[in-house]
């Protein structure tokens, strides 16, 4: 059987299939959440080893035959590789796609957990609570259970056609052995920071991920019941500025009039970052912008984003930003800097009455195509030069973590996933829509020398980042049917054809 005919057989087992295991998968997934492999805080170090050993031994027992742990700073990273089926064209004439995600999670301070402990996972609704359960652990089990749907529904097909056949004749089809695509799977362990050593590993283990295509799923979707397949990330550098006052504490009472006072400082120079019709005031900062084009306002008009229902999913009471342009193209399409947090005084513990020494803020400035991290970081630069005159500051900008934008070129498999998710998902046609995070795709993309598609399940809702965090498992479900019905069709689309990153 063809790719496209073993494909076309299997869709309407795949969700049987994960619905009969749903419960498997939740339990796998809570005993994931339950490692708390949080990035960056020394403490969590071990966690990190036992998150990657943990999802290594759920690969090795889905019959991936090669899977090993590579170093990656102080934590780890999962590699897992499984080599294409000889079907229709052969192993030989299969694409080789490298899968990418995270393990690793971020701390779980600030706010209350109200729902649950946040490396307790609870499940309540349809939903799994907890840290990392939908960004990005949930994602990576979309996979696995993915690649189980297709094997294991394609060998419940094959037990079906033989039992039809006479006891002479061989069964429709054999139960596949394999995915109709070699999978090796990249699952980073310092996503969370930035992934300051990925670069390393790709270039360490270049022979190891060579590729025809990315699939990049730490991503969201939309809607549950709008399907849309992503088709670009914005990039993001980070930076922090902080303002000096008098040379330690003092006393406000002793001082208060004449001393600087660095919160006060701060504030108005933040202030100075938007105008009054929300647009950023780095110099030069749009003038490498070209988004949105034509193409993506129509794409993202077609989805039919209503404001009061964006409001009520993330959980707001206004929309902000640069006028002139709808949430999707804000979220899309368009740059932005975001304050992330800010410091400044006796944040903890009884106040002092005192005027500071410093106040510090968190910067996080969100780009689009044709911005690039090193152009945005001298604007920055020239920025705080003009607007923090005469005040004592220091601007530190984290340009190895920096990433630049990412659109998917035209290519087959943006087709291929689109359809695989109009079957499951039942529906008439898949919208396009973009992503308003970022990660390393560029990196990817520039290092592995191939395009990306991007897939994945959180939403909006799912509360990444911050406390309650939670997947909803219909979600995580349909994503990894999804996955199942894909991989058959981006066979048949292969050999890809001249196709740009």
């Amino acid at each position: 059987m063809t790719h496209a005919e073993v494909a076309n057989r299997d869709d309407a087992l795949l969700r049987p299939f994960l619905a009969r295991h749903r419960a498997e998968l939740e339990d796998q997934l809570a005993a994931w959440v339950g490692i708390a492999s949080v990035a960056g805080e020394p403490e969590h170090e071990q966690d990190l080893h036992h998150s990657a050993n943990f999802i290594a031994g759920l690969l090795r027992a889905a019959g991936f035959p090669r899977v090993e742990l590579w170093p990656q700073g102080d934590t780890v990273a999962v590699f897992a590789e499984w080599p294409a089926a000889d079907a229709g064209a052969g192993a030989a004439g299969a694409p080789t796609v490298v899968v990418y995600s995270h393990h690793d999670v971020r701390a779980a301070g600030g706010e209350p957990w109200r729902q649950t402990h946040p490396f307790t996972p609870a499940v309540r609704d349809g939903c799994l609570y907890g840290r990392g359960s939908s960004d990005a652990k949930g994602q990576v089990l979309a996979h696995l259970w993915g690649i189980r749907a297709l094997l294991e529904s394609g060998a419940d097909a094959a037990d079906d056609a033989g039992a039809g056949a006479e006891s002479a004749a061989p069964p429709a089809s054999a139960a596949p052995v394999a995915p109709p695509v070699t999978l090796r799977l990249l699952i980073d362990g310092e996503e969370e920071l930035g992934s300051p050593h990925l670069a390393a590993l790709l270039e360490e283990h270049a022979d190891d991920l060579g590729c025809d295509l990315i699939v990049y799923s730490d991503t969201m979707l939309l809607d549950p019941d709008r399907p849309a397949v992503c088709t670009s990330v914005r990039g993001m550098i980070g930076a922090q500025l902080t303002v000096f006052g008098p040379e330690r504490d003092v006393h406000s009472g002793a001082v208060s009039g004449p001393s600087p006072n660095p919160v006060v400082d701060l504030a108005r120079v933040l202030a100075r970052l938007h105008d009054e019709d929300g647009r950023v005031t780095l110099p030069g900062f749009y003038d490498a912008v070209t988004t949105p084009t034509a193409e993506q306002r129509a794409d993202y008009a077609a989805l039919e984003v209503d404001d009061d229902w964006w409001l009520a999913e993330s959980g707001t009471d206004r929309i902000a930003g640069e006028r002139g342009f709808t949430v999707p193209e804000l979220l899309w399409a368009r740059p932005a800097v975001e304050v992330i947090s800010i410091e400044g005084g006796d944040i903890e513990g009884l106040p002092r009455a005192v005027i500071p020494a410093s106040a510090m803020a968190s910067l996080s400035l969100r780009l689009v195509e044709g911005q690039h991290p090193e152009d945005v970081a001298e604007q920055l630069e020239r920025w705080c030069e003009e607007h923090a005159r005469g005040i004592r500051y220091e601007l530190e900008i984290s340009h190895t973590t920096a990433e630049p934008p990412y659109r998917t070129p035209d290519h087959p498999a943006v087709d291929a996933l689109a359809e695989a998710m109009r079957i499951v998902w039942d529906v008439a046609e898949v919208g396009r829509m973009g992503n308003a995070g970022g990660g390393p795709a560029a990196l990817l993309a520039e290092a592995l020398d191939a395009p990306i598609v991007f897939f994945g399940t959180g939403l909006v809702s799912d509360r990444w980042h911050a406390a309650d965090e939670r997947v909803r498992l219909d979600v995580l479900e349909r994503g990894a049917a999804t996955l199942a019905a894909f991989w058959p069709r981006l066979a048949a689309a292969f050999p890809f054809g001249d196709v740009g990153r």
